[in-house]
């Protein structure tokens, strides 16, 4: 086990309608290698899919990211079973990495969405924030987080659509927003 640099390490949250939660938890991440600290990042139901951030993760140190997913949006309650042994392993890792001690900030990118499709319990995931290590700061990302999880986390940011381009028929642009 490394020795923990954080020593309280806090449960943040950022949901809403709005473009910017993974964003923002990278942005995070950048600050925290930036300053010594080891970032472990894992993203539900974005695997199979062309992000940005896949691209220079290699390049930066003690940053860690595991894509899980099929390469399509899981739109369908309940999922399919494909999509729920995703997620499980997806979880099983975060439960493995977060429990670890080993990373100072474990960002759990997209649960909240996990949590509303059924992938993922909300009981687990307060479980899991129960029982993570002080040191260790909790990230969780996506639209829809659980009053139970808003009500136990220490920091909760909301992002609100005001206006966005997809109104006017401007697509995702690569580099951008994805």
């Amino acid at each position: 086990m490394t020795n923990p640099r954080l020593k309280k390490g806090l449960v943040q949250v950022y949901t809403g309608d709005g473009k910017g939660k993974t964003s923002a938890a990278f942005g995070l991440a950048l600050r925290a290698i930036g300053r010594g600290l080891k970032v472990y990042i894992i993203q539900f139901i974005k695997g199979g899919f062309d992000y940005g951030e896949l691209y220079i993760v290699e390049k930066l140190p003690n940053l860690t990211l595991k894509a899980f997913g099929q390469g399509k949006f899981v739109t369908q309650i309940p999922p399919g079973e494909k999509d729920m042994k995703i997620a499980k392993e997806a979880f099983e890792l975060a439960k493995k990495i977060v429990k670890s001690g080993k990373y100072d900030i474990v960002i759990l990118d997209e649960i909240n969405v996990a949590m509303s499709l059924r992938l993922v319990k909300t009981e687990e995931v307060i479980n899991l924030i129960k029982e993570k290590p002080e040191h260790v700061e909790l990230v969780l990302t996506g639209r829809y987080a659980p009053k139970e999880i808003i009500d136990i986390s220490d920091l909760v940011t909301e992002m609100k659509e005001i206006k966005h381009p997809y109104k006017k028929n401007i697509l995702a642009r690569a580099g951008i927003d994805y």
